[in-house]
């Protein structure tokens, strides 16, 4: 970002395009020689101002919603695969409208919704749960023998009449002996119905931009999968592999306090309403020129600007001491982080900007007060 920072409001989430293209060259390596398709899932980043270039380097996207499809088709110029864990009959009829592939999350959806789905033209596919997954934090593990998203195969011993493919999801920025691991229960549990469908959805969870990720290994993985069903359509859908670590979120320190011995810096973004993985998940995100505190060494917390009492984060080491003024910068935070803001206590929302490779800083979206008003009405 360098020279740039100077010119980039606070707070103000920034897209690196050059660091997007780095991506998408690699993603676009994925498509090519493993012979599958990749479709860029919106729950992770709906930032449609890069949706042009996302259409130049995916094969679609997927939505979870109807307000998703939507805007698949109007700013990605594509109908959308489509996956959500319910459908209701007030949203269904426009939802074909937007969709040409619809996954269903329990056989008594699709025998609510299906045929009306066929009818018009759509191809039809259920979720599958292989009860197995590598995610350990529980809130992101959608593969346990209880879970209500997908049908585990002790229910599924044929495939209903019109279903077309298969879909899994049960990956969490996970690597290539995940996927394989995964595989092998799917394969397991449901391998005799397989191949009695079109096409496969792998879902996502495939942080294949990752600096540790080998992604010959996901090549050699979903070419060994082809090569035993050679007649299926094979998708995947990432969401985050596409924006990984391309933009920052830039803050302020507004103010500094000292109670109980604990150095804060008050900052003008919230984690609470800006970056609430942090606090769900937990996620400690890094910041430029900050480390982690080492045990027995005395940190600093950056507190958010919302009035949540557990709207704060640490510890972190800076390389010098931070005081008003000071810009702090969070790297990595546009994926699963823009897509899931709030505008509680009406505080002041993150601009939206792309820093384009011929240094030209293109502010795309300001918030304002109308934003929160109409948000509220």
């Amino acid at each position: 970002m360098g020279a740039a920072l100077s010119r980039i409001p606070s707070p103000c989430y920034v897209l690196q395009e050059s660091k997007l293209l780095e991506n998408l060259a690699l993603i676009d390596r994925v498509r090519k020689e493993a012979g599958v398709e990749i479709i860029v899932a919106l729950k992770a980043s709906a930032m449609w101002s890069i949706f042009p270039i996302l259409a130049q380097h995916s094969d679609g996207a997927t939505a979870s919603s109807l307000a998703e499809a939507r805007l698949v088709y109007e700013k990605y110029g594509a109908r959308s695969h489509t996956y959500a864990p319910v459908y209701t009959e007030e949203e269904f009829d426009e939802l074909m409208s937007l969709s040409d592939f619809i996954t269903f999350n329990s056989v008594g959806q699709f025998e609510r919704f299906g045929g009306r789905a066929i009818l018009n033209g759509i191809s039809c596919g259920l979720r599958i749960n292989p009860e197995y997954s590598t995610v350990e934090t529980d809130l992101y593990n959608p593969a346990s023998p209880t879970s209500r998203l997908g049908v585990p195969a002790s229910e599924l011993q044929e495939l209903p009449e019109g279903i077309e493919g298969l879909h899994f999801h049960s990956l969490c920025e996970s690597r290539p002996d995940d996927l394989r691991r995964t595989l092998e229960a799917v394969e397991e549990r449901f391998g005799h119905l397989i191949d009695k469908v079109k096409w496969f959805n792998m879902g996502g969870g495939h942080l294949m931009t990752h600096a540790e990720y080998d992604e010959q290994e996901l090549i050699e993985i979903l070419r060994g999968f082809m090569e035993r069903h050679p007649h299926l359509r094979v998708i995947l859908e990432p969401g985050s592999a596409f924006t990984w670590r391309t933009g920052e979120l830039v803050a302020t320190v507004e103010d500094v306090v000292c109670h109980g011995g604990q150095p804060t810096a008050m900052l003008n973004v919230s984690f609470a309403c800006h970056m609430p993985d942090c606090l769900e998940m937990p996620y400690k995100p890094a910041i430029v020129g900050a480390r982690d505190a080492e045990e027995g060494e005395q940190g600093w917390r950056l507190g958010g600007n919302s009035c949540l009492a557990g709207d704060f984060y640490g510890d972190w080491v800076f390389e010098e001491e931070p005081k008003v003024g000071d810009r702090v910068i969070f790297e990595d935070m546009i994926h699963y982080t823009m897509v899931k803001t709030t505008m509680f206590n009406g505080v002041t929302h993150p601009s939206i900007a792309i820093l384009h490779t011929n240094g030209e800083l293109e502010m795309v979206r300001k918030f304002g007060f109308e934003d929160y008003r109409d948000r509220m009405s």
